[in-house]
C-alpha cells in the first residue's frame, strides 16, 4: 500500500480501518522495528548510560536562576528574562553603534546570552534527572530535579517572572510589540514533561506541583494576551511554529483543552497547509541565509508538535491535506541531506555550517511512526550532546525518553 500522505483524501474504508487501529492503539502501544519494540525500550537501549552520566553530573550542580546574571542593558528587574537579538550588530557608521543593524544569519558573539544559558542549564539538568528517575526510581534524582525547578520557577528570591518583555532586544531601537524574542524560551518545552514525569515521585509534593503548574499557566496567559505574543503567533515562518509548540507544551501541563485544540488547528491549517511545500520542504526556511539549519529546526519543532498533540483519535503524524502535504513527506524531504550533508543542493549556511546535523529528534520520531529503520539508524549515529551554543540554542529536545514514554509515538496506519 502507498503511504497515507501520497494517497490524497482517505476513503471510507481507510477511515474505518484507521478508527479501529487507533482504538486498539489506545489499549496497547507497540511498534515494528525489525521486531516489535516499544519506543521507550529502544531509547533506553540507546540512551541509558548517557542519561545516568548527565543526571549524576546534575546531582553536583548548584541550582541556577536568572538572578545570578544581570546585564546593564536589561531595563527590567533581576527576575525578568533578558536577551539581545541574535543577528543585530553595532552600526559601524554610528559613533555609539546605535541603533544596531541586522546581519541575517550571523549571530553577534558580543551579545548577552547568560539568561539563555541559565535556562538551558536548568532544562538540561532537570530533564536528565527526570529521565534518570524514570529509569531507576531513585529518589535522589527526583529530589535534585524538584529543588532546581523550585529555585527557577517558584522561590520568591530567585524565580523567573512569567513574562518575556525584554527578550531579543535591539539595542538603540524600542520594540514594544516585536514578538521575535518569544522563541528564546523554546527550551522550556521539555520542562512540563519533566514535571509530569516527577509528579508521582516522593520529592514532588502537591503544593510544589501546583505552584509549577501555576507558573506555566501564568506564562501561557502572557503568551496569549500580550502584544508580543499576538504578533509572534501570526509569524509566517518557524517563529509561529516555535510559538505554538511552546503553547502546546505548556497547555499539556495545565490541561488546557481549548488551547490544545487551537494548537492542532494551527498545525493542520497553517503549518502543514501553508508553510509546507508539496515536496515536504519549507520554502521560507529554504530562502534564508542558513537554509540547512532552519530546515532542520523547523522539522524538529513540527515533530515536537506531533508528539505533544497526537491522540488515538487525532494522529497528527498521519494528517494529510487534500493536496497531499504531510509530515511523512517533510521527514523524507530532509532525510537524504541529514544522511549526506554534501548532497545539500544549496550553498552552505553562513554560520555554524560545520555543526549540523546532530541527533535530530525528527529522525527518531519519524522512524518510529513511519517504521523507517534507516531514520533510526542515522539518529543513533549522530552526536547527541552538541556543545556549540549556536547549535544548542536550536535544539529544544534533549531527552527523547521523556517524549517517547510520557507521549508514546503513535505509528501511522497504512
Amino acid at each position: 500500500m502507498q503511504p497515507l500522505c501520497r494517497r490524497g483524501i482517505l476513503s471510507a474504508t481507510d477511515h474505518l480501518m484507521k478508527t479501529v487501529c487507533m482504538a486498539l492503539l489506545g489499549f496497547c502501544f507497540v511498534l515494528s522495528l525489525h521486531a516489535v519494540t516499544p519506543a521507550p525500550s529502544l531509547v533506553v537501549e540507546q540512551d541509558r548510560q548517557r542519561i545516568l552520566r548527565a543526571a549524576d553530573k546534575a546531582l553536583e550542580m548548584a541550582p541556577v536562576s536568572l538572578t545570578q546574571h544581570r546585564s546593564p542593558l536589561n531595563p527590567g528587574t533581576e527576575h525578568e528574562f533578558f536577551s539581545m537579538s541574535d543577528y543585530y550588530w553595532p552600526d559601524p557608521d554610528k559613533p555609539d553603534g546605535k541603533p544596531y543593524i541586522m546581519r541575517d544569519g550571523q549571530s553577534n558573539p558580543g551579545n548577552f546570552n547568560e539568561h539563555r544559558k541559565a535556562l538551558m542549564a536548568m532544562r538540561d539538568a532537570t530533564s536528565a534527572l527526570a529521565a534518570a528517575w524514570l529509569l531507576t526510581q531513585d529518589e535522589k534524582y527526583a529530589d535534585k530535579a524538584v529543588q532546581m525547578l523550585r529555585v527557577f520557577f517558584v522561590d520568591a528570591a530567585t524565580r523567573m517572572t512569567p513574562s518575556l518583555d525584554h527578550a531579543q532586544a535591539i539595542i538603540g531601537k524600542p520594540t514594544p510589540d516585536r514578538g521575535t524574542g518569544l522563541i528564546d524560551t523554546l527550551h522550556l518545552i521539555e520542562v512540563p514533561l519533566s514535571i509530569l514525569t516527577l509528579k508521582d515521585s516522593k520529592a514532588m509534593p502537591a503544593e510544589t506541583f501546583d505552584a509549577l503548574r501555576q507558573w506555566f499557566a501564568d506564562y501561557t496567559k502572557w503568551f496569549i494576551e500580550s502584544s508580543k505574543g499576538k504578533n509572534e503567533a501570526k509569524a509566517k515562518n518557524n517563529h509561529a511554529v516555535a510559538y505554538w509548540v511552546q503553547v502546546a507544551a505548556f497547555a499539556t501541563l495545565t490541561q488546557d483543552a481549548a488551547l490544545l485544540a487551537e494548537c492542532r488547528r494551527q498545525f493542520k491549517q497553517v503549518f502543514v497547509a501553508v508553510q509546507m511545500a508539496a515536496d515536504g520542504g519549507f520554502p521560507l526556511e529554504l530562502g534564508r541565509t542558513k537554509p540547512y539549519a532552519y530546515s532542520i529546526f523547523q522539522l524538529d519543532i513540527m515533530s515536537a508538535l506531533c508528539q505533544l498533540l497526537t491522540t488515538p483519535e487525532d494522529n497528527l503524524w498521519a494528517f494529510t491535506t487534500p493536496d497531499g502535504k504531510c509530515m511523512e513527506k517533510a521527514v523524507a524531504f530532509l532525510f537524504p541531506y541529514l544522511k549526506d550533508k554534501a548532497s545539500w543542493p544549496k550553498p552552505p549556511d553562513v554560520n555554524a555550517w560545520e555543526g549540523w546535523p546532530v541527533r535530530q529528534p525528527a529522525l527518531l520520531f519519524g522512524g518510529l511512526v513511519f517504521d523507517k529503520a534507516d531514520y533510526i539508524q542515522l539518529w543513533r549515529t549522530l552526536k547527541p550532546d552538541p556543545q556549540e551554543f549556536e547549535i544548542r540554542r536550536n535544539n529544544a529536545i534533549t531527552q527523547p525518553l521523556l517524549w517517547t514514554s510520557l507521549l508514546p509515538t503513535t505509528p501511522v496506519v497504512k
